[in-house]
Formats: C-alpha cells, sequence, structure tokens
C-alpha cells in the first residue's frame, strides 16, 4: 500500500511587503513552543492578533499534531471570526503544512502564509511572546501536573498578558485596551 501524503511544503510569506495591520482580524500569527513537566513535554499552540498583540486562541496538549493546532484555530474562528481577507501566517511546521490545517484554512477563507526557510525571525511577534511567557511565567514556578501548568496558563495569557501587560508598540497599552481605544 503507497503512503498517504499528509502533509505539503509550498507556500509563501505574505506578509514581507504588507503594511503594519489597522484593525483586528486582519492578520494572526501562530506557532508551538515546548514546555517541560516532569521530564516529559507539553505543546503549547497559540494565535496572536498581529495588530493588537493579544492571543485569541491557545491550547496544551501532550502530542505536538495538526490536531493541536486545529482546535486553537477553530477556537479562534467561534471567538473572532474569520474576516474576508484574514491572513494566518506560521513557520513551516508539520503541523500547519498538514492538509487538514490547511482545508480548515481554506474552509473560512483565511489565506496561509509561512516564514521563509530558515527565517524564524519571520514570525517574530510569537517568538518574542513565548520568550516573555517564559521569562514571565514557566522559570518561575514548578508545576506539578498539567492541569496545574493549564491553569498557570490561563491565569497569565487571559488575566495579565491580554488585559494588563504593557507593550511598547503598543503606545504602552495593553492588547485589550488597544484593542478597545481602536474601536
Amino acid at each position: 500500500m503507497p503512503k498517504l501524503k499528509t502533509f505539503q511544503k509550498d507556500g509563501q510569506n505574505l506578509l514581507l511587503d504588507m503594511v503594519k495591520p489597522d484593525s483586528c482580524n486582519q492578520v494572526w500569527v501562530g506557532d508551538i513552543t515546548y514546555l517541560k513537566l516532569n521530564g516529559k513535554w507539553q505543546y503549547l499552540a497559540t494565535i496572536m492578533d498581529l495588530y493588537s498583540r493579544r492571543i485569541v486562541a491557545w491550547s496544551l496538549s501532550t502530542g505536538r499534531k495538526a490536531s493541536l493546532t486545529i482546535k486553537v484555530l477553530k477556537s479562534a474562528i467561534r471567538k473572532r471570526g474569520a474576516n474576508p481577507g484574514l491572513i494566518f501566517h506560521s513557520d513551516r511546521g508539520i503541523e500547519y503544512l498538514s492538509y487538514d490545517y490547511r482545508d480548515a484554512l481554506k474552509a473560512h477563507g483565511i489565506k496561509q502564509s509561512f516564514n521563509r526557510a530558515g527565517q524564524c525571525t519571520d514570525n517574530a511577534f510569537m517568538e518574542s511572546f513565548f520568550h516573555t511567557l517564559k521569562g514571565e511565567l514557566i522559570r518561575k514556578s514548578v508545576y506539578k501536573s498539567a492541569k496545574q501548568l493549564r491553569r498557570a496558563l490561563a491565569t497569565y495569557i487571559n488575566g495579565f498578558y491580554n488585559r494588563v501587560r504593557l507593550h511598547s508598540a503598543l503606545g504602552y497599552l495593553s492588547p485589550m485596551e488597544y484593542e478597545r481605544q481602536a474601536a
């Protein structure tokens, strides 16, 4: 029996020549980071609105699979909708290259954009968020269970990062305050 293809390798960076978004839901960026818990990896997938730097959806899992990223995408769409012309940008991770993920984007009319090969700085906003998250939360505590880690992530992302944490790029406003003032 022939092996089925589960992912495709093509894709371009649609953000290279794009001007900065001027409202929410024009560009979402996503990525996965690894978090160690009791000697085993947990995978945190997130989607950020590039306009406001708000984390619009996230999920934690023991498996790094397309189903994790699809779950986060569906959550973001449920919360924010999918505006016509919305771009989703990520690295070239296998989860984002999978046919299932690409089909989920197409089903909602979302255009897919990728980092250039070997250019992690093309997704610097997500890399910066993960660096901040690990510095402000993960490295400061020891978590005994996935439930405890998930609760800490919810408090940090939903209660602090989106609502309180100031961003110089947003005129020293939090993501939610920036969105409120722009509305």
